[in-house]
């Protein structure tokens, strides 16, 4: 009885590790996959994405600040407005600048409400521009969208929320910032999930093959979630570690069975 436990287990062993390839840790591979449902990308379609630049929205943070002339003919500027908090609230992690409200407005001193909704960094800045030079001559405005970040989850070192600080951001970069993949990770089915979360877009890419990237796209925009899905092999750990306890307990139950007849056989 023994033996065919422990034989049942040797075959067990052999069909996970036959369902393992070092071909699943590999990325950029140039052997084409058929039957993959991947998301191509048309070129206009990536073009559009190069491009792209992101609006202000409801509930966006922003940085605005505000400079003038020192003096007559001075080129050294003086800020008279800034919307960041001070850095003791800013060590404590909480948000910095002005909330964008749901009407999509936002106040500001001397201009008072401005609606910013639907704007760039630098068509906002120029409707300041030209709200302040009403009061103030010459201003420079200055305007960022801090709150900026892609979110990562599924089989990756570290899920969570990354911050997007240069204007964009692409896959592989969300991904590196979240610590790289996880040894179970199907590098050849990752998801792009963008917009609405009751209508999303849906896109799949194949990071396993770099013939596959040549239809895709790996730049993101903020608030898309990057999903890296689990291999097959997780489930297939998973279903050991929940039958292992079942073969310890039966293991238990003939032991005493198996001891008695391998007793009586010596004694034989």
């Amino acid at each position: 009885m023994k033996k065919i436990i422990l034989n049942s287990l040797v075959l067990l062993s052999m069909f996970l590790f036959s369902a393992c390839s070092t071909k699943d840790y590999k990325l950029f591979q140039t052997e084409t996959k058929k039957g993959e449902n991947l998301t191509k990308i048309s070129l206009p379609e990536y073009e559009s994405e190069v491009q792209y630049e992101n609006k202000i929205a409801p509930n966006d943070r922003l940085s605005i600040t505000v400079y003038v002339q020192s003096g007559q003919g001075s080129q050294q500027m003086t800020s008279i407005l800034t919307s960041r908090t001070d850095n003791n609230l800013t060590a404590k992690g909480d948000d910095i600048g002005l909330l964008v409200t749901q009407k999509g407005t936002v106040r500001l001193p001397l201009i008072g409400t401005v609606e910013v909704v639907g704007l760039t960094e630098d068509e906002a800045t120029a409707k300041l521009i030209e709200q302040y030079k009403l009061y103030i001559k010459n201003p420079y405005v200055k305007t960022e969208i801090k709150n900026q970040r892609v979110i990562v989850i599924g089989e990756v070192k570290k899920p969570g929320v990354v911050s997007v600080t240069n204007g964009t951001m692409n896959v592989v970069e969300a991904i590196a910032q979240s610590g790289d993949l996880t040894d179970l990770a199907a590098r050849d089915n990752v998801k792009i999930i963008r917009g609405d979360l009751r209508n999303p877009n849906v896109r799949t890419i194949d990071l396993a093959n770099i013939v596959a990237l040549n239809d895709s796209s790996l730049l993101l925009r903020p608030n898309d979630i990057i999903y890296v899905q689990p291999r097959n092999l997780k489930g297939y750990n998973k279903a050991f570690e929940e039958i292992m306890p079942f073969f310890d307990m039966v293991s238990s139950i003939l032991n005493p069975f198996v001891q008695r007849k391998q007793i009586l056989y010596d004694y034989e």
